[in-house]
């Protein structure tokens, strides 16, 4: 019995083997094996439950944290490598059905591979064994990891988050554009958010660094909310 299988036993629950199944079944085994069904559904799935659970237990366990520091430290834990990281916790990467291409590059330990497949699973409990079940395993999963961040202060800066996020989503990494008005002893700096041909996200401040801080926070708030917290 593999380490996930132990876990949900631990957990009080079995997820359908067939669904379990999919939750480990890439594309790339797919497409080398007739088209047969894959596990992207199922990550889209788990990538919601995730999200607000992990939201859900920020809201509740650090009443007096502000909007963006409950933001932070969200995207420090859900992002491709902390997922990756408990799925290697979990042994998933040998669990994985993967096609010859990704096998010979080493595709059961990819950071993206081993996030999505985690979500996977999480889809796959959410339908097997229901919202209760899925929430349980993410609990049990990530408020340590948040528990940590946030006792370390190691959610970091937006720029950084934000770079994460394009990384995982693969999306060309962000850069600033800096402009700055005022005399020297009052400077006044607005940056604008560039990613590929994306144009947005204002920031503003009495320094570089921080137009540019306030322009990622914007970005990422307004990419994450389009297109799902720090994709796996």
């Amino acid at each position: 019995m593999g380490r996930i299988n132990e876990l949900f036993h631990q957990l009080g629950f079995e997820v359908d083997p067939q669904l379990f199944q999919l939750a480990l079944t890439h594309r790339s085994y797919s497409y080398e094996h007739g088209g047969i069904p894959h596990n992207e559904r199922l990550e889209f799935l788990g990538d919601a439950v995730l999200g607000i659970a992990v939201t859900d237990y920020l809201y509740r366990a650090f009443p007096d944290f502000p909007e963006g520091k409950l933001a932070k430290l969200r995207a420090a834990v859900v992002n491709a490598h902390a997922l990756a990281d408990v799925a290697r916790d979990l042994g998933l990467g040998q669990e994985i059905r993967l096609g010859k291409g990704e096998l010979g590059t080493g595709g059961s330990d990819k950071a993206s591979i081993l996030a999505d497949a985690l979500e996977a699973v999480l889809g796959a409990v959410m339908i097997s064994e229901g919202r209760d079940a899925a929430d349980r395993l993410v609990h049990h999963l990530f408020d340590p990891l948040v528990d940590e961040a946030a006792a370390s202060g190691s959610a970091g800066d937006w720029k950084t988050i934000l770079q994460e996020w394009c990384a995982s989503n693969e999306m060309d990494p962000p850069r600033y554009d800096v402009t700055e008005s005022g005399p020297d002893h009052a400077k006044h700096f607005m940056a604008v958010t560039v990613i590929g041909d994306w144009h947005s996200a204002l920031g503003e401040g009495s320094s570089k660094k921080q137009a540019e801080q306030g322009a990622a926070e914007a970005a990422f708030t307004e990419l994450s909310a389009r297109y799902g917290t720090p994709d796996a």
